[in-house]
């Protein structure tokens, strides 16, 4: 399901460009042979209007195809010093509208994120978090590194409540990653509210190589009060209910869900869990399993928040949608510059292979977990892939729009055809280029998938 799920979101994302390009090539006068959904083998089809419609046998995207796009290979072969301008070819039209037809694909991504994160602000997208309340790393009890993290230099405290980064305001521990993950290297300004008054702190993100994210050293705090129970898991085998708070876990105080996560580090396999019920302190018995990374999994889920987005009226949602994209697009662009400054490729960028289960475990889980309530969540996701396609394509590569532009636009300036010869040496340098990028992804999707 997680996989079938997510080959059908990354499809819609890739046949909207597509369409894109059709849709401009028809207009401004190239011809279509064929736009197929899937790639391979052809499953069934039928013309239209001169085009080729194809379902085919590998629902991974789609394509289309104009007339004269093999025109470079044709050159190649029969030894031509310039491409062939077919009339109602891709290359028989001028260099500009050949740049408005490449445009034309990622330009249909950016109008289909504009158009789900309307709809997302309309219905309504829950973000399930903790509060704003932290918890510094090196008291945690969990952290093996020494040194100081960037929290503790700043002069953050376990306790604090972050109001605000560079003047905007913090709702909740989601809010706060964000402001930090997309930050790393930049000084932030932070309204921290500790004991009642409020103080300014300065905390600069350090910039994470496995994830390209900034972190600073800290964790939510959250209170250990029992929301739900798995039945038959741990917790419920020992008695605990839905609305008991968590006290102590073999002697040791328990005051937030970090200190739990802590005691169970020694790995005991029967312990003493205290916690307090309708203001009645208990003592019950626990015996505890581990996964084979050392984690125990209790069957608890702690009380957090759950704020909900929704947008009033229609004029609103469009905002939404098109400052969710805009903000989205400045945030591709700044974690492709991460790429240059030391982050771990392997893990930090992700291949088809990855991207495909990423889509159909977001829309999988959200389904199960919320029904078509869950359906929000799949959309955004699908937006956020859908700006990064719009931008990837555009990025001046042999193979990409991006690179397809370039070479329009130098025909262009020089008000005629460009050689084979250049277009070949631009499309050789290009494709080792993109052999090297899918090499590094692939291998990067593969540790991904054996755990590494």
């Amino acid at each position: 399901m997680t996989i079938l799920l997510g080959l059908l979101g990354l499809s819609l994302v890739v046949i909207v460009h597509e369409l894109g390009h059709f849709l401009a090539a028809r207009a401004l006068g190239v011809e279509v042979e064929a736009f197929s959904i899937g790639w391979g083998p052809k499953l069934l089809g039928f013309m239209h209007k001169g085009t080729e419609w194809r379902l085919s046998a590998f629902p991974i995207g789609g394509f289309c195809r104009m007339k004269g796009e093999e025109g470079f290979k044709k050159a190649l072969d029969e030894g031509l010093t310039t491409l062939p301008a077919e009339k109602g070819s891709f290359y028989g039209v001028s260099p500009w509208r050949r740049i408005v037809i490449l445009f034309a694909g990622p330009i249909a991504n950016v109008i289909l994120a504009i158009v789900l994160f309307t709809v997302v602000s309309l219905a309504g997208i829950s973000v399930h978090t903790a509060p704003n309340r932290i918890v510094l790393v090196s008291e945690s009890g969990l952290s093996s590194t020494s040194g100081k993290n960037p929290a503790d230099l700043a002069g953050l405290q376990s306790g604090d409540r972050i109001l605000s980064v560079d003047g905007k305001q913090v709702r909740d521990y989601s809010d706060l990653q964000e402001f930090i993950g997309l930050n790393p290297g930049s000084k932030l300004a932070l309204v921290v509210d500790r004991g009642g008054k409020n103080m300014g702190i300065q905390v600069t993100p350090r910039l994470d190589k496995e994830s390209g994210q900034g972190f600073i050293g800290i964790y939510a705090w959250i209170d250990p009060f029992v929301a739900s129970v798995e039945p038959g898991g741990a917790a419920d085998l020992a008695g605990v209910k839905a609305g008991d708070i968590i006290t102590s876990l073999a002697g040791q105080s328990i005051t937030k869900n970090i200190d739990l996560l802590a005691a169970l580090k020694s790995l005991p396999e029967r312990t003493e869990l205290g916690i307090r019920r309708n203001g009645d302190n208990l003592k019950l018995n626990l015996v505890l399993s581990y996964e084979k990374g050392g984690e125990s999994n209790l069957g608890i889920a702690f009380a957090g928040i759950t704020r909900v987005d929704r947008a009033s009226s229609l004029p609103e949602a469009l905002i939404s949608g098109v400052n969710e994209s805009w903000k989205t697009l400045a945030m591709t662009i700044k974690s492709v510059g991460l790429l240059f400054s030391g982050v771990d490729i392997l893990k930090a960028v992700s291949g088809p292979a990855r991207i495909t289960y990423y889509v159909g475990n977001t829309a999988n889980e959200s389904l199960k977990s919320g029904g078509l309530s869950g359906l929000p969540t799949i959309l955004s996701f699908l937006a956020f892939l859908s700006i990064s396609l719009f931008f990837m394509n555009l990025l001046p590569i042999p193979a990409l729009d991006g690179g397809q532009v370039v070479l329009s636009l130098a025909e262009a300036a020089r008000r005629k055809p460009l050689k084979t010869k250049t277009i070949y040496r631009y499309q050789f340098a290009g494709m080792a280029m993109m052999a090297a990028i899918f090499i590094v992804v692939t291998l990067g999707d593969i540790l991904f998938f054996v755990g590494k």
